[in-house]
């Protein structure tokens, strides 16, 4: 196909990106990819497919399933936003085997820490893989053990977390979705949504660490509580 064209077919294509045709005719059964476009008796790809395909590798490499990959492609705002909360991600992964035997601890742990939702499935935030949060999560959960915490407090203390975490950010996501009620106008919720979206590699940062303040401050408060409540209390004989 001649450059001039502005068209190549789908081997030219599948050269130009390093891809096999087998690769390409996929994406597009599986959504990922337009329609080539006819012209005449032919069907041409262009400089869209071509960036669409780059996207793909971009999202793939940053190991996003097919279908978090078709719903990234197709959103039309807040997709840099939703990069942002997975950015840093990248690098190693790991099957649920091969997690437990780096982690070093045993399988019934990871079972239980499975059922009460601490550790989840890659799946549901669109991955195909685990990777060095979810063993840095489980070796953490193994050294508070080591530390002398007992299992069932460990249990208990991953449901409120869970539990108290998933609300709240639910919420969170409701608001820049829309869905919670706030004060703001139809074209004052648009132009925050603008903002946010130009702003995405900044706010998922300072939006943690405005939750790490609160988390450390709200630990330190009402740690000192229980302290000041232990203190009242009757001694036993081993205090």
């Amino acid at each position: 196909m001649p450059e001039e064209s502005g068209g190549w077919r789908i081997d030219d294509l599948a050269r130009r990106t390093s891809l096999t045709v087998d690769t390409i005719r996929f994406y597009q059964r599986e959504g990922l990819l337009q329609p080539a476009v006819r012209v005449g008796r032919t069907k041409e790809f262009g400089p869209d497919h071509l960036a669409r395909l780059e996207r793909i590798r971009e999202l793939q490499a940053k190991r996003f399933s097919l279908a978090a990959i078709r719903a990234l492609l197709d959103a039309d705002r807040g997709v840099d936003l939703v990069e942002e909360v997975f950015a840093g991600d990248i690098g190693v992964s790991y099957t649920l085997e091969e997690l437990i035997q780096k982690s070093g601890i045993n399988e019934k742990t990871v079972a239980v820490l499975q059922s009460e939702r601490l550790l989840r499935d890659p799946a549901e935030f669109g991955q195909s893989a685990y990777d060095a949060n979810d063993l840095d999560m489980i070796r953490a959960v193994g050294e508070l053990s080591r530390l002398g915490i007992p299992n069932p407090i460990l249990i208990e203390l991953a449901r409120i977390y869970v539990d108290g975490v998933e609300s709240m950010q639910s919420q969170v996501v409701e608001i820049f979705s829309g869905q919670y009620p706030t004060s703001l106008t139809p074209e004052e919720f648009v132009e925050f949504r603008s903002n946010a979206d130009s702003a995405a590699h900044s706010l998922y940062p300072l939006f943690t660490r405005v939750v790490e303040y609160l988390h450390k401050r709200t630990t330190q408060r009402l740690a000192l509580k229980a302290i000041e409540l232990r203190a009242g209390l009757p001694q036993t004989e081993d205090e």
